[in-house]
């Protein structure tokens, strides 16, 4: 009521001047939020804004005001790009290959670096072990809890979150695929040629090396950020086993000291995504091992504060779920239809099969991660936690926003509720 009866008195005064103290009372706070506001975007600008300014040359004859008016970003432009960043639960998908080696085929394997799975085991037993108590639940890690439970006619998934002590927050996931094979799943997550197709995350990769032996390769590729970040880099290692008529699929950043570090993309050191691939009995009820389970376990540090990521999982984890599962039926049809099976997917059949009493032997020994532990404290030494986000500019920043944001974008509600989760980290984390 007093915000309308200031409004009331605006318009009821003689003249300008008479109205000018309470149009101030109403538009200075603005302004202080606004001053505010880009004073924290500056603070906080990304890479690509410092180049921008370094290289910027303003030119005289070759651009009208129009043209200049017509290069600025706007909110539905901010919007799209947003919309890619609750999308990181993509990266549970590992990638790699790259347009023009799809073409190719098996051709180009010719000019990659093999492996001899002897001196470069980039992905070990200590991994299978690491994979198999995450897949038992005998790993030693704090309670999974329960964040989502949902399904479609031919589809359903679970999700559980846990956050240890010190990393990022850790995600384990079972979905069930209704008529699908195991086999046809593998193939599926290891088909690099064919995901370009189906994943618009994906922007650069190329295949490194690779071991004819037992299947373990290295890829290199770079996922799609909103342009507010960078886009990141990650080398990844890979290697599959079988037991048991169950698959079990590691993929881990690892270091390779070859491949060049650069500003852009930004480096991914810390990063897991591993699941188990089985055939189940089918939710129809006739008996049959008709669906196939997948049990995904994924963590990664992508250098932006932890609780940012958390909300863009948790806002895009479904969005992600469904994408794969419309991947995974057009990948079906594709292979139903007589394609031939593309290199990457070859190599999925090149595997090490290991007896369940070797299983068993692994579960009940003490986990060999040094590689794991290693890559995490590196990436824990470079990267900044979630805890490093001063309070006074989460504030002041969500102030900001809630006041010169277009609403359609972002509420003041979820503006500053972020803020909250922000300020309280350093208890919560």
């Amino acid at each position: 009521m007093a915000l309308i009866g200031a409004l009331l008195n605006i318009l009821q005064a003689p003249n300008l001047w008479y109205a000018l103290p309470d149009l101030m009372v109403f538009i200075a706070p603005l302004w202080i939020a606004v001053l505010f506001g880009v004073l924290v975007g500056w603070v906080w600008r990304p890479t690509w804004a410092n180049s921008a300014i370094n290289n910027l040359t303003i030119p005289t004859n070759n651009y009208s005001s129009i043209d200049l008016v017509s290069s600025i970003p706007t909110f539905n432009s901010l919007k799209s790009q947003l919309s890619q960043l609750p999308q990181i639960p993509s990266c549970f998908l590992p990638v790699s290959g790259s347009p023009e080696e799809a073409s190719s085929g098996s051709d180009s394997v010719s000019s990659l670096t093999k492996l001899d799975g002897e001196s470069k085991d980039f992905v070990g037993d200590g991994d299978l072990r690491h994979l198999y108590k995450l897949v038992v639940e005998k790993d030693g890690g704090p309670a999974w809890v329960g964040v989502m439970d949902r399904s479609t006619s031919n589809m359903s998934y679970q999700a559980w979150k846990r956050e240890p002590e010190t990393g990022p927050p850790q995600y384990r996931s079972r979905t069930v695929y209704e008529d699908m094979s195991a086999e046809m799943m593998r193939d599926f997550f290891w088909d690099d040629e064919f995901r370009l197709k189906w994943d618009d995350m994906l922007l650069e990769a190329e295949t490194v090396e690779e071991c004819p032996k037992n299947g373990t390769m290295v890829v290199k590729w770079v996922r799609k950020f909103p342009f507010f970040c960078s886009d990141r880099e990650y080398v990844i290692g890979r290697r599959i086993w079988e037991s048991g008529k169950t698959y079990y699929c590691v993929t881990k950043g690892v270091q390779y000291p070859s491949i060049p570090r650069h500003t852009k993309p930004r480096r991914v050191d810390l990063y897991y995504s591993s699941w188990s691939i089985r055939a189940v009995e089918s939710r129809k009820g006739d008996g049959q091992m008709s669906a196939c389970e997948v049990l995904l376990f994924h963590h990664e540090d992508m250098g932006i504060p932890w609780e940012v990521a958390k909300l863009g999982v948790r806002q895009g984890m479904w969005g992600a779920v469904k994408k794969i599962d419309r991947g995974l039926r057009w990948y079906q049809k594709h292979m139903d239809s007589g394609a031939p099976l593309s290199h990457s997917a070859y190599m999925a059949h090149i595997h090490s099969k290991i007896s369940t009493e070797r299983m068993k032997y692994l579960e009940n020994t003490s986990n060999d991660s040094h590689e794991i532990e290693t890559c995490e404290q590196t990436a824990n030494d470079e990267k900044p936690s979630g805890k490093n986000v001063p309070k006074l500019l989460v504030v002041g920043g969500a102030i900001a926003l809630a006041c010169t944001i277009d609403r359609g974008l972002l509420t003041k509600a979820v503006i500053f509720g972020v803020a909250r989760r922000f300020a309280k980290m350093g208890r919560k984390l």
